[in-house]
């Protein structure tokens, strides 16, 4: 009869090759450089409206009513974990008649946590002026900047769409920018119903709302009669301005989409349309380090229990022994007993 420690002796000179291999792996697992493969990157530059009107509250998350640049800025950071490593994000600011660039593109995965923490400062605090143009001032501005970043940087704008002063619905075209100079999304944010757009001061602290007298109203078209001239402005409320951001996203070549939930960004800014095949350098040491555990917990498993499960012949001379047929029929008996 074998003694146990012969046999696993015996089993272990069988596997002598497991410990050298599983050094290598580990000796490569550090030394690995990074490998490039392709992969499909996104450039973006995502301006945000702050504008009075987006500190309407008239969305819901999470049972409760949040301000539109609020919900702009969630989806925002809810998008940015979906985008692969190697793809660029970087900010900018709307209002008044341009787009201010907070921060030119950045990787998203080496700067996520700085990607977040200047995403969450992005406010009305930071509003220079009241008023609002979109076609001909912001939209102009951050086209014009993606298109001097270079790169294929493309553009996502953010906006509910009032314009202060107010623009006659039909004026969509935006100067002197050709179709597919730079390519990107215009968002849309905000209800479907009226709401009362909040007043604040230099330090963004709310002081009441918007009067009908205080701000420039909508002027019938020159000639306009009937219905038309009757017609009243109410340029003190807001609400999402969605065939206006769609016939200016037309005029574009933009793609146009509306924030209805959290992630509502994911789909746009992960659009295949939109992505860079580039070069990436990737990490894949995992895969020795894995290959080298594998290989130690196969060196070191002891032999005796994979011999016996193993070799068919125990199983057969286990069941046709009569000493275990009776044992098993005793312990059955005595379950049934109890």
């Amino acid at each position: 009869m074998k003694r146990p420690g012969l046999t696993w002796i015996a089993h272990a000179g069988r596997r002598w090759w497991q410990l050298p291999l599983a050094s290598l792996l580990l000796a490569s697992a550090v030394w690995l450089p990074p490998v490039g493969f392709t992969r499909p990157v996104f450039r973006y530059v995502v301006t945000f409206d702050i504008t009075q009107s987006m500190d309407v509250e008239d969305i819901a998350m999470g049972g409760k009513p949040v301000s539109r640049i609020d919900f702009a800025k969630a989806a925002m950071a809810d998008a940015l974990q979906r985008l692969p490593c190697g793809s660029e994000i970087g900010w900018s600011v709307f209002t008044n008649q341009r787009s201010l660039l907070l921060l030119a593109p950045v990787e998203v995965c080496g700067n996520y946590d700085g990607l977040l923490a200047s995403l969450d400062q992005i406010s009305g605090k930071m509003r220079w002026v009241n008023s609002s143009v979109i076609a001909q001032g912001g939209l102009y501005s951050a086209i014009r900047a993606a298109a001097e970043l270079g790169r294929g940087t493309d553009v996502v704008f953010i906006t509910d769409g009032q314009e202060a002063p107010p623009v006659a619905p039909n004026e969509t075209t935006v100067r002197d920018i050709p179709q597919g100079l730079v390519h990107g999304w215009l968002i849309g944010v905000g209800g479907d119903q009226p709401a009362p757009i909040p007043k604040t001061d230099a330090n963004g602290v709310r002081t009441g709302y918007w009067r009908a007298d205080e701000v420039r109203q909508v002027q019938p078209a020159p000639g306009a009669s009937g219905a038309a001239a009757a017609t009243e402005s109410h340029e003190e409320l807001s609400e999402l301005r969605e065939t206006y951001l769609e016939a200016v996203a037309n005029h574009l070549g933009f793609g146009y989409r509306r924030l209805v939930a959290p992630e509502s960004l994911r789909a746009p800014l992960t659009d295949a349309r939109f992505a860079h095949p580039i070069p990436v350098a990737t990490d894949i040491r995992w895969i020795p380090a894995a290959l080298a555990l594998v290989l130690l917990v196969w060196r070191f498993l002891p032999a005796a229990p994979i011999a016996r499960a193993q070799n068919p012949q125990t199983r057969i001379a286990r069941s046709s022994d009569p000493r275990h047929a009776a044992a098993s029929a005793r312990a059955h008996a005595e379950t049934h007993a109890q």
